[in-house]
């Protein structure tokens, strides 16, 4: 051996030769070369392993001769006891493996032909000199050898059995057939007419449910189409009643105002009850499923109804607990509201309460109240759809029967479960429980929204609202400014950057602008123009979920139309809250 100076005298060492020559240039190439030769170790095992354990058999062979490599599964299929003893039992392919000593030259002249051919079927002689039905996939290597080939192979026993057995089958079918079809003929003169009948009843009644279900689609796309056509004009008078609650009439005026509220509060509750019943009918509402603050949601769903609850002069609380669920926040909040909704609807005198609890692991969302209850051979009826507790006439603000409808499909879709008790004048009792398994040890962040420097009044916020439809801006400008906002309103983000003369400190936009553009555009382009990070969100009739999975990729807060005024105070609340 060398000693290092004579290496140096040579003038090239090892290291030289490999090009790490250099103490720092082997501590930057020994590491990747022992990287790269683990990973080829690993793969190299890793095809082992799959040779080995493979339900097919794989060879490796030479035509004018026998295995050159098999896997044990090869050697189960010929009945030998081990790959090895396969490998040493057949020598020659020819004559030991194949049954035919014909189809072998046949398979053999095909592969020199054309290289490769693909699940034929043949015999294989086992161990026991029997045959085995195989499907043979080989593939020639002449890089290997002039007629070395790789194969696969595949035991079709069960399936040339039951092949063959259908094939006998048949024949004694169509032996039993040719025996009955005399006796049958005489029958046929009476019975053609029958079949005929028969077959035209049966072609009507295909064309008839391709109709019916043509018809369901149609009426699908119509309601998705027709709902934001349908929303926004909703939507604009909805705003501009608000607008006019809040203004100083006379007792006549304030009466029609307030009647015409209820109308409309009524025909967007049913039209937005008929969309979201059409789509959990048609399977179309997918929950979206992301980690909720349960107590935070809930407290905000009754801010939505302390003013109910102050109006109908009910005593309406909420005990929550900190809790932390994976759930779709959009249709948690629809069951919970739903429920509430309900409650103060059927609660003349007393109280609605709103309690979250663990019990057994499970979480339990409950709502109680004092109503007028339901009797118990109609608790199974009451989540059908168009059944009313109450029938009309008896007071308060009827619905249409779909809210505990669309609770009940909508428990189901999120795999929750729900459950009633009631007495009859004395109250119900409604609970959903959300599985452990949906719930996380993690404790939720405290998020309480709190108003801005503005205190309960809104007077002096500056507010741009930004949608293309007229009588839309004109009502949103005419609420918010009943507030005392300052609001610069436009139908697109050009527009609005015209007009602005200040910084605003809110963005209200419509997600649908014209020229094919969306809010998201128009708010980015708001932001970038006066570069400024302006809290934003987006009012839109479309409920569809692409757009609420966007809108959420995007951070943007979202409020369906048509909206009420209590939810965009909350909206507002929450834009302008410290983040």
């Amino acid at each position: 051996m060398k000693k290092p100076s004579e290496e140096q005298d040579s003038g090239y060492g090892i290291g030289d030769l490999l090009g790490l020559g250099s103490q720092s240039v082997r501590k930057n190439y020994y590491p990747a070369l022992q990287e790269r030769l683990d990973e080829l170790e690993k793969e190299r095992n890793h095809y082992k392993w799959l040779f080995e354990h493979a339900l097919h058999g794989i060879f490796q062979a030479n035509l004018r001769g026998g295995f050159l490599a098999c896997n044990p599964a090869m050697a189960r299929i010929c009945g030998y006891d081990s790959a090895e003893d396969l490998s040493k039992r057949i020598i020659r392919l020819r004559e030991q493996l194949f049954y035919s000593v014909a189809e072998f030259d046949e398979v053999r002249q095909e592969l020199l032909d054309n290289g490769s051919l693909s699940a034929r079927e043949t015999l294989f002689r086992k161990a026991d000199q029997t045959p085995v039905h195989v499907a043979i996939t080989l593939l020639r290597r002449p890089d290997l050898g002039p007629e070395v080939v790789e194969a696969f192979v595949a035991d079709i026993t069960e399936r040339v059995q039951a092949r063959q057995k259908l094939e006998q089958l048949n024949l004694d079918l169509e032996a039993r057939v040719e025996e009955r079809t005399e006796a049958l003929q005489n029958a046929n003169v009476g019975l053609r007419y029958q079949i005929e009948q028969r077959e035209k009843v049966e072609r009507e009644l295909v064309v008839a449910m391709e109709a019916a279900k043509e018809a369901n689609r149609s009426k699908d796309k119509y309601l998705a189409a027709a709902s934001h056509d349908l929303l926004q004009p909703l939507n604009a008078a909805r705003l501009m009643v608000s607008a006019l609650q809040d203004s100083q009439l006379p007792s006549a005026e304030t009466r029609m105002v307030h009647q015409i509220h209820r109308a409309l509060e009524g025909a967007e509750d049913l039209l937005a009850d008929l969309l979201d019943i059409s789509k959990l009918d048609q399977q179309a509402m997918n929950p979206d499923l992301a980690f909720v603050d349960l107590q935070f949601l809930l407290k905000a769903l009754g801010e939505e109804f302390d003013a109910v609850a102050g109006n109908a002069g009910l005593d309406f609380r909420i005990r929550t607990c900190p809790g932390l669920v994976k759930t779709d926040q959009r249709m948690l909040a629809r069951i919970v509201r739903n429920l509430l909704s309900n409650a103060f609807r059927y609660t003349r005198e007393g109280g609605i309460l709103l309690s979250m609890r663990f019990r057994g692991g499970d979480l339990c969302i409950e709502i109680w109240d004092t109503g007028v209850g339901i009797e118990e051979n109609k608790l199974q009826d009451i989540f059908t759809e168009f059944h009313q507790l109450l029938p009309q006439g008896t007071g308060g603000r009827q619905g249409v029967g779909l809210g505990l409808a669309i609770v009940e499909r909508m428990v189901r879709v999120l795999g929750y479960r729900i459950d009633v008790v009631s007495r009859p004048g004395r109250g119900s009792r409604f609970a959903v429980w959300i599985p452990a398994e949906a719930l996380t040890d993690q404790q939720p962040v405290p998020s309480e929204p709190s108003l801005p420097e503005f205190g309960s009044s809104l007077a002096g916020l500056r507010v741009l609202v930004i949608d293309n439809e007229p009588a839309i801006l004109e009502s949103m400008i005419a609420l918010l400014e009943r507030w005392g906002c300052d609001v610069t309103g436009a139908a697109s983000d050009v527009d609005a950057l015209e007009e602005l003369t200040d910084v605003p400190q809110v963005i209200l936009a419509d997600f649908h602008l014209d020229n094919e553009r969306t809010g998201c555009e128009a708010i980015h382009n708001i932001r970038r123009s006066l570069d400024k990070d302006i809290p934003a969100a987006i009012i839109t009739a479309d409920r569809s979920d692409e757009t609420r999975k966007l809108l959420r990729a995007q951070y943007l807060p979202v409020l369906n139309k048509p909206v009420k005024p209590n939810r965009i105070r909350a909206l507002l609340a929450s834009l302008l809250s410290p983040r």
